[in-house]
């Protein structure tokens, strides 16, 4: 008897978290040390110091202003990874259940129960890793915890959001849905679920 194998695609992913950095090939972490913090110097790499961001254009919050918000967050090796990775099999077929219409009318939704609350004491566990598309999205886009969305959106994270604010938020989540999944059909498809690997007889 012998198990098959998964697809190559199944393989899991490099470790990265929220403070990983690989600065020499441009991907850092803006995510500050307490010593940072308490040094008012927030806003660089914790790694080398690198100054990459605009903060105050970043902050304006200006959907206009879109492409250079990626640009900026494609700087952080975090938001870096969910921009590139491939998405799982798992996230895909959500994604092609719904089709693009009812996807992007998920992500209120899911602003409203993982981030529109004031900052708890498991803020930055709210928002899983992968197995739907707007979890990706959210990484990607600093919109998975009120940390991230205080550090890279400058929403204050001791107050509940704003109903403009999770617009905004929630057109960067569509916008980044949009890019990578260009092929979305607009309407939901049926899609078979996805077996676990089986026993197979040699």
């Amino acid at each position: 008897m012998r198990l098959s194998k998964p697809p190559a695609t199944e393989l899991k992913p490099l470790k990265v978290t929220c403070t990983s950095s690989d600065c020499a090939n441009g991907l850092h972490c803006f995510k500050p040390t307490r010593k940072m913090r308490m040094a008012d110097q927030t806003g660089r790499c914790r790694s080398c110091g690198a100054e990459l961001v605009d903060w105050e254009r970043i902050q304006t919050r200006d959907l206009s202003d879109v492409i250079y918000t990626f640009a900026a967050l494609k700087h952080e090796l975090y938001r870096h990874y969910y921009w590139h990775v491939d998405i799982d099999r798992w996230a895909l077929n959500y994604a092609r259940r719904k089709g693009r219409a009812k996807l992007h009318l998920a992500i209120e939704p899911r602003l409203r129960k993982s981030v529109s609350a004031p900052a708890g004491p498991y803020d930055g566990r709210q928002t899983p890793r992968e197995r739907n598309p707007i979890y990706y999205a959210q990484h990607a886009t600093a919109t998975c915890c009120r940390g991230c969305l205080k550090r890279w959106h400058g929403v204050p994270a001791d107050r509940a959001l704003t109903d403009d604010e999770i617009q905004y938020l929630g057109d960067l989540v569509g916008l980044y849905l949009d890019e990578r999944l260009p092929d979305l059909p607009e309407l939901g498809q049926k899609i078979p679920p996805i077996r676990p690997a089986t026993v197979t007889e040699a």
